[in-house]
């Protein structure tokens, strides 16, 4: 997505650690218009009436899952990295690995709303190693859901993440996948289809 690529060049930036940091417009401060814009390219990407959720992780993903939610006309289940007094006991959990927060935690949905009978889109603001979606997978796996796809705003296509998920057979589109980037130098190159 030609858009977005543009808004990382033009307001992002490389952090040590392959970090890039894009929290101007996409995960601290949202550009909505931009999001707006996501959300029209993931219904284009998944054109078809079968998908019943989406679901995403906490917290980056909500805004965009739910920006695009509205195209797609279902609702959103967010997955909670921690529980809560109002959350039921009758959860789905599975355990991910942050990239970026370098810890281990449980995620949960509630079995109330997510079912066997549902079709899930995933989506998410990035991609690397894929230790978010293998979480997110494992919980529409344990509730008998299918999976329709996953959704990524930026994939770092340079770590494991995308390809792994492509090889075991889940379709994932990404608005923006990047290549390279260069801490040293700040220079951010994207894949070409």
């Amino acid at each position: 997505m030609k858009l977005l690529e543009e808004r990382i060049l033009r307001d992002g930036y490389v952090k040590e650690g392959n970090v890039l940091k894009v929290d101007s417009f996409l995960n601290h401060q949202i550009d909505i218009e931009l999001y707006n814009e996501m959300g029209r390219e993931f219904r284009r990407l998944f054109p078809g009436d079968t998908i019943t959720k989406i679901l995403t992780i906490e917290v980056s993903g909500i805004g965009i899952a739910c920006v695009a939610a509205q195209y797609f006309h279902v609702p959103v289940v967010f997955a909670r990295k921690s529980h809560s007094i109002n959350l039921d006991d009758d959860v789905y959990t599975a355990r991910v690995q942050s990239y970026t927060h370098k810890r281990e935690y449980d995620i949960i949905v509630s079995r109330r709303y997510l079912t066997g009978e549902d079709n899930v889109l995933i989506i998410d603001d990035f991609l690397a190693n894929g230790c978010a979606v293998n979480g997110l997978l494992e919980l529409v796996r344990g509730a008998g859901a299918t999976v329709e796809g996953v959704g990524i705003a930026i994939e770092k296509g340079f770590q494991e993440g995308g390809r792994l998920l492509r090889g075991s057979g889940i379709r994932v589109e990404s608005l923006a996948v990047v290549e390279s980037m260069d801490a040293a130098t700040g220079a951010v190159t994207f894949r070409r289809t």
